[in-house]
């Protein structure tokens, strides 16, 4: 196990998220938030960058999915042992809630790089002997209960992870919101930075939130109004105790609502949007406020299937860290490339077949789709036509979905409902297959074994996306609505296929529908089984045009020279 000791002898950057995914083992996050998080973290050990990561330990976890025949999704428990994988701090904080003192601990996990970077990771727990029952199970669930429950989770996140850090004895350079769950850190640095009001004129100088700002770094991935965490001040009374006064909070959270995303523009000296379209978003949605763009990327190695790391490792050594090298993905024989494919499919479809009893087959165009399971995803826009899917797909088609819904999502269960519906309605005809309790493992699985990756969001709500840069890096073809990441990465016919209208045009689901059958019916079926040299140059492409540039170890050398040393 490792001494906290050796991470506080230099300055760090504090990296602040809800969740942080580092394996399937650990469900200490939901989707691609946390996936993102868990990618940062792990760029930041191989570049060896002085990061500390702070996050909750959802000890019972988001929750472990099963459906049942009629389709409907079960959520249960994802319990875990921390005490299998990280070390309890002997440290305790304390944080008051509706009046409660509640203490705060930290469970340390380090991330290690072969490389030879470490980076520290704080789990906050509030699950102890001395606290009250109910603030025992603060930590308990992620995004669970009701907006009191996420409020004190936040409160946890913000104000005790500020304050576990400097218990610990970290000294932080910045402080990276990923996201606007961890907003309140501003109220405890606000509150540290608070001058002697007889050494100013102006009370309103009281609160220095110039030197708050020049601490803080915000990522805000939400295009959707609703998405970003609102509080009711009558809610924040109860709950939040001895900060900031209201007033000075209002100022800068918002009058009406206290909301989290403003919070974090307010206090932040550099903000950030995960694409350059949802840079454009953001600025809609919040004008006035100088928002960048540092398009999202995912971590290299973490996300190349066994298959494909050992054929890299052949024919492009260092390309783990140095992703550039992906640029020479020519080098590499096309009937290797194939063959690599085929093993990663056969392994899929293997895991299919023995857990389902399919009838999956190696040699059909398999197509895959999976993901959080919401109703702007659209996971059904395929089925809009189901005669006209079977016209051009009967014997020539198959399908793979996964995800969960939020368990608040009705709309979102209602779509594994209706996928699963529609499976038992087509089978024999195409199948379908919706795979339960979607993680990091097993999206791997499916991202690396299927032929095409399909993407059907309704513009603008995808903000960036990263799915399909993981199944570019294992030669998968994205097949896409542009919106998010995938209007910088496409290059039609080259990289992929896009579906509907232009960036920026609004989504007409009968247009992207229509869209989407013709290339599959005239491009993609016929390509696929009819010229497997361009079908490979495409694999290649992706490889050598997507995987090279849409990584985590370019995004974090670009928050290094634009937000953390500014």
């Amino acid at each position: 196990m490792h001494n906290i000791e050796e991470f506080i002898r230099q300055p760090r950057i504090a990296y602040f998220s809800m969740e942080i995914g580092i394996k399937s083992d650990i469900p200490t996050y939901s989707g691609g938030l946390g996936v993102l998080a868990g990618d940062t973290i792990r760029s930041a050990a191989d570049l060896e960058l002085p990061v500390v990561g702070v996050t909750i330990l959802t000890k019972k976890g988001y929750f472990r999915q099963e459906i049942d025949e009629e389709g409907n999704q079960i959520e249960l428990p994802d319990e875990w042992d921390p005490s299998e994988y990280m070390t309890l701090l002997p440290q305790r904080i304390s944080v008051f809630i509706e009046e409660r003192e509640v203490l705060v601990g930290a469970w340390l996990y380090v991330v290690e790089s072969i490389t030879g970077g470490r980076v520290p990771i704080l789990f906050l727990d509030t699950d102890f002997e001395e606290n009250h029952e109910q603030d025992r199970g603060i930590t308990h669930f992620l995004y669970g209960g009701d907006p009191e429950y996420r409020l004190k989770q936040e409160i946890v996140l913000g104000i005790g992870g500020v304050r576990m850090l400097d218990r610990v004895g970290f000294e932080i350079k910045k402080y990276h919101m990923n996201e606007g769950h961890s907003s309140f850190l501003t109220l405890e640095l606000l509150k540290r930075y608070k001058r002697d009001i007889e050494e100013v004129w102006d009370e309103k100088l009281v609160w220095d939130a110039d030197r708050v700002r020049s601490l803080c770094v915000f990522t805000t991935h939400t295009p959707v109004e609703a998405g970003h965490d609102r509080f009711s001040y009558d809610l924040v009374k109860k709950v939040l105790c001895d900060i900031v006064p209201i007033e000075v909070l209002k100022e800068f959270a918002g009058e009406d609502m206290l909301n989290m995303t403003l919070l974090a523009l307010n206090l932040s000296d550099y903000v950030n949007g995960v694409a350059k379209m949802h840079r454009e978003v953001s600025k809609n949605m919040f004008p006035g406020y100088e928002i960048h763009a540092i398009t999202n990327g995912i971590h290299t190695y973490t996300w190349t299937h066994p298959q494909f790391r050992a054929l890299f490792d052949r024919y492009l050594p260092g390309w783990a860290n140095e992703p550039e090298i992906f640029v020479r993905v020519g080098k590499i024989p096309d009937e290797e490339i194939w063959a690599t494919h085929m093993a990663a499919k056969k392994e899929l479809i293997d895991f299919i077949n023995e857990t389902l009893q399919a009838g999956f087959s190696y040699e059909m165009l398999t197509i895959g789709f999976a993901r959080r399971a919401t109703a702007y995803k659209r996971a059904d826009l395929l089925f809009s036509d189901i005669q006209r899917l079977l016209s051009i797909g009967e014997g020539k088609l198959q399908l793979v979905y996964a995800g969960k819904a939020h368990p608040k999502d009705t709309p979102g269960k209602e779509l594994i409902k209706r996928i699963h519906q529609i499976a038992r309605d087509l089978k024999g005809r195409i199948n379908i297959v919706y795979l339960k309790n979607y993680n990091m493992d097993l999206a791997l699985k499916i991202i690396a074994g299927v032929d095409i990756w399909l993407n059907t969001p309704q513009k603008p709500y995808e903000a960036s996306g990263t799915s399909g840069m993981k199944a570019a890096q294992n030669g998968v073809i994205n097949f896409s609505v542009l919106d998010g990441w995938w209007i910088e990465g496409h290059i039609e016919g080259y990289t992929g296929w896009s579906i509907g209208g232009e960036p920026g045009e609004p989504s007409d689901p009968q247009k992207e529908a229509e869209d989407l059958y013709r290339k599959l019916e005239q491009i993609i079926i016929p390509l696929y089984y009819e010229n497997r040299e361009k079908w490979i140059k495409i694999m290649k492409n992706s490889i050598g045009m997507i995987a090279y540039y849409f990584n985590s170890h370019r995004m974090m050398r670009r928050y290094v020279t634009e937000a953390y040393i500014r």
